[in-house]
């Protein structure tokens, strides 16, 4: 993968497309604390790592229509928000996801007569997630559909994964949507269901999920979503985290 620029992200908000309310983001970080266990006989600092955090800064411009970003940002929840923001909208492109607390709303009305809105979101028991996008941006089905696989490489892992899911619209009855996974893109390996890889049923919109299978789950190295279920549309967005080392959350 070459290097790239800003150009073309998308930002979404708990089953929100807000891409075209946002004018940047000003911190996308997943810091760790650490802890100074430096002896009295030691010649330079040590550290533990500890908990891992996450936030996520951006600047909204203000925009009142039915849906836009005013009336998914000015309700301020006590409960917790789910954020992908998605660097492109091509299969496995990075994506920076995050379950977290919605800090603030504060707006700025400049001199030269410009409004515009300051929002943080500080993660909430997982951190923040580096993740690839496992659908091509905004994925559109009508029917039930087995859509194109993603390469993670390097075989299988033996650590897990996390997924998140932004359902943008819905209409039907419901749909499931789940990861499947195959060591060799089906071709002698036929995919199969990722054990614990289901959302749960989507029955309205918009929303959002996050899932993550047992700690010590092997994924194989292609994985894919299938979409099942009664509905003629369903606009979604998947993006997951093979694990290449043990985490804990």
């Amino acid at each position: 993968m070459t290097i790239t620029s800003g150009l073309g992200q998308a930002f979404y908000l708990g089953g929100y497309d807000l891409s075209g309310d946002t004018g940047s983001a000003d911190n996308i970080s997943s810091p760790l604390n650490t802890q100074d266990i430096t002896a009295i006989s030691g010649r330079a600092v040590r550290r533990l790592g500890l908990l891992r955090d996450g936030a996520i800064s951006w600047m909204s411009y203000f925009n009142p229509a039915l849906a836009a970003a005013h009336s998914v940002l000015s309700t301020l929840p006590t409960t917790d928000r789910h954020l992908m923001w998605a660097t492109g909208s091509t299969l496995g492109n990075p994506a920076a996801c995050m379950v977290g607390k919605q800090i603030g709303y504060d707006g700025t009305r400049a001199q030269d007569g410009s409004f515009t809105l300051k929002v943080d979101a500080q993660a909430n028991a997982y951190g923040l997630e580096w993740c690839q996008l496992l659908t091509a941006g905004q994925r559109t089905d009508t029917t039930a559909t087995n859509g194109t696989s993603l390469d993670l490489g390097a075989g299988s892992t033996t650590f897990g994964l996390q997924a998140y899911l932004q359902v943008l619209s819905f209409t039907g009855t419901s749909c499931t949507i789940a990861l499947q996974e195959s060591s060799d893109n089906g071709a002698g390996d036929a995919f199969a269901a990722v054990t614990g890889g289901a959302f749960t049923a989507v029955t309205a919109a918009p929303q959002a999920q996050r899932i993550q299978t047992a700690r010590t789950q092997t994924v194989e190295r292609y994985l894919r979503v299938a979409t099942t279920g009664t509905f003629s549309n369903i606009v979604f967005l998947v993006a997951v985290n093979r694990n290449p080392v043990a985490v804990n959350f």
